[in-house]
């Protein structure tokens, strides 16, 4: 009887040992194949060559500038930079005194994109209503221009960004293709791999084209806000003119 009994735990033993060491090498298997399915990012963009890293570099630069020029504009698109109250409200009651030199005075002591259209309103105010209105709409187009300048870059970089992106993605497509030409129907596992790899540079460009589209357009719309805001308040202050008089030197 206690033989039977330690013929049947040598048994089991046997079989549980076994079983964990078909576990193990199992387990052994699928690390080693995840690890060869899941490349490190550096594998990934050194996997391209010379130009693989060109590219990388390129949407890398991109993504760099995106978030510069965001900063930028957040600090330069904003109605307080644009319109300091304090000019306003100083040229507002110079006006209201009838003192267009006054109000210039101002627009010269604080150089900012409101006191350009002021100053070009106030220099035709001896014009004509009519003429004073096509030198602020002018004015106000310079100045809208100055203001996006830095802003269109925004445009460029989400138009490049995936350019660069779908560039890489072909590039490393027509790598693997030249891959499994050259090792036949058993690289199937190496092709998949590979375009899975060049598939990240298109995935990185849509990342850093998203957001700087979206933020282009933001501004955009913010900037023409301002820049109508500052028109109108200017062609209001010049018909403050035909309710006083106006003083001279």
């Amino acid at each position: 009887m206690l033989k039977k009994t330690g013929l049947k735990l040598f048994t089991s033993l046997s079989t549980l040992a076994v079983g964990m060491s078909a576990f193990a090498q199992e387990a052994g298997q699928m690390t080693v194949t995840k690890d060869a399915s899941s490349p490190s990012f550096l594998n990934v963009i050194t996997a391209g060559g010379a130009l693989g890293i060109i590219l990388w570099l390129a949407i890398f630069f991109t993504s760099i500038a995106c978030v510069a020029l965001i900063v930028d504009a957040f600090l330069t698109v904003r109605a307080t930079k644009v319109m300091p109250p304090s000019l306003v409200e100083n040229v507002q009651t110079a006006m209201e005194q009838g003192d267009v030199m006054k109000a210039l005075q101002h627009c010269e002591e604080e150089p900012c994109p409101v006191s350009n259209i002021l100053s070009a309103g106030f220099s035709n105010v001896e014009e004509g209503f009519d003429t004073i209105q096509d030198a602020v709409s002018v004015a106000a187009a310079m100045e809208e221009e100055r203001l996006m300048q830095r802003v269109n870059y925004l445009n460029v970089v989400g138009n490049l960004a995936p350019m660069l992106g779908l560039l890489g993605t072909v590039q490393g497509m027509i790598s693997a293709f030249a891959g499994l030409a050259n090792a036949g129907a058993a690289g199937g596992g190496a092709l998949a791999l590979s375009i899975s790899q060049a598939l990240w540079t298109t995935a990185f460009g849509l990342f850093v084209a998203i957001p700087a589209l979206a933020f282009f357009y933001y501004f955009r719309n913010r900037a023409s806000t301002i820049i109508i805001t500052m028109e109108m308040h200017t062609l209001e202050e010049i018909k403050i003119l035909r309710n006083v008089e106006v003083v001279s030197d």
